[in-house]
């Protein structure tokens, strides 16, 4: 992994757990997302033709495709006009989830999660840590933002 000016790093027993930005996956993935949001006829479309238009590596975006096809946000129909489509609404589909498929939990520390909460063994006390308090105000904050979106609201 590569560390970023300003990451924050949370040693944990045996891992080293690191957020700093938002990973290419992620941003590929919200790119193709908000691309096929924006097919008027709602026909399936090639992965060739969202790589090119998105400039994102056709490889790699096949496998963003397939995990959000995996966790129910695309269809994919094979064949003479294939490709992948929308299963939902953009407006039913939060980005809070497509986050967590794609990204992973959301909080910045594993001692503020959510959805994979574990104590930090570094802590003996989550109530009097400078950090909780702080990545507890970030995860809302964050989470704030992601609740109040879905796709239909970031499309451009």
């Amino acid at each position: 992994m590569r560390l970023y000016p300003g990451s924050l790093l949370c040693l944990l027993s045996d891992f080293v757990y690191i957020r700093s930005m938002l990973s290419k996956k992620t941003k590929y993935g919200l790119k193709a997302l908000t691309f096929l949001a924006n097919q008027k006829n709602k026909e399936p479309v090639q992965i060739a033709e969202i790589a090119r238009h998105e400039n994102i590596s056709q490889k790699f975006l096949e496998s963003i495709l397939l995990t959000l096809r995996r966790t129910g946000f695309l269809g994919s129909k094979k064949g003479k006009g294939g490709g992948y489509y929308l299963i939902k609404e953009p407006s039913e589909i939060l980005m809070t989830a497509v986050i967590r498929v794609l990204e992973g939990p959301i909080a910045m520390v594993p001692c503020v999660s959510l959805n994979f909460y574990e104590k930090c063994d570094d802590c003996p006390d989550e109530d009097s840590c400078s950090v909780h308090k702080l990545m507890l105000q970030v995860r809302d904050s964050v989470l704030e933002v992601y609740r109040n979106n879905t796709l239909a609201d970031i499309i451009v």
